[in-house]
């Protein structure tokens, strides 16, 4: 089965094009020019991945993106011709899993894309049905699922992998760099503050409501690991 890729874009030209080269790559393409339409075509078809505009028409990208993510868990690439590092950030928070600069080529936006489908998994056969539980989660590795009790979370592609390379080990310490590497196979995104965005909304989701971190711990000068305390 095709992979299905919806193209928000409010630029015709610009859609038609990424819409005509990822068809000859063997995607299965829907195009919407504004968020609503967006949200629908998603409810619908539930696209495998999502290229994103920030900037569209009565709905802000970043405004769809969240909704994206109450919706579902589909790769999300932000597109936008906006290149300062805090607008990346502000994309990553919000629930983008990559970010692409305009003017790029068509075949950058391509790599991107095999890249993304590699973090979500979807061309490994050969995934162990892996189930971790720590603490109140229980991590399906084979799902891609991660549970807090009885309640589903619905985590981005990125945010998956960062918490089950740190749930696989307890009380180890990963630094920055070794996070994005594990995160982003292909090295598009370099700034090791970006795993700060990525842990910032993976801690929202799964940490309780009182003070402090429950399971993922900072550790200063050095990066992140997974609290011991909660391995069963």
């Amino acid at each position: 089965m095709a992979i299905k890729v919806l193209i928000v874009e409010d630029e015709i030209k610009i859609a038609t094009l990424m819409e005509s080269f990822l068809q000859t790559e063997g995607y299965d393409c829907l195009t919407a020019m504004d968020g609503k339409t967006a949200l629908q075509l998603f409810a619908k078809h539930k696209p495998d991945i999502v290229i994103l505009d920030w900037m569209l028409p009565q709905m802000s990208g970043l405004d769809t993106c969240t909704q994206l993510r109450q919706l579902g868990s589909p790769g999300i690439i932000m597109v936008t011709a906006k290149s300062e590092e805090t607008d990346k950030i502000v994309g990553l928070e919000m629930g983008a899993d990559d970010y692409l600069t305009k003017p790029f080529s068509l075949r950058e936006l391509s790599a991107r894309i095999r890249s993304l489908l590699r973090r979500m998994n979807r061309n490994d056969n050969d995934r162990s049905d892996s189930v971790l539980r720590r603490g109140d989660l229980t991590i399906y590795e084979d799902s891609l699922q991660v549970f807090k009790g009885s309640e589903e979370l619905h985590l981005t592609p990125t945010e998956f992998k960062l918490l089950h390379l740190l749930a696989s080990r307890p009380g180890r310490v990963y630094t920055r760099m070794q996070l994005l590497q594990h995160a982003f196979e292909e090295e598009f995104i370099i700034d090791e503050r970006t795993v700060d965005s990525h842990i910032s909304k993976l801690r929202k989701k799964i940490e309780s409501d009182r003070r402090g971190s429950d399971y993922i711990k900072t550790v200063y000068g050095f990066g992140y690991r997974f609290g011991a305390e909660h391995e069963d």
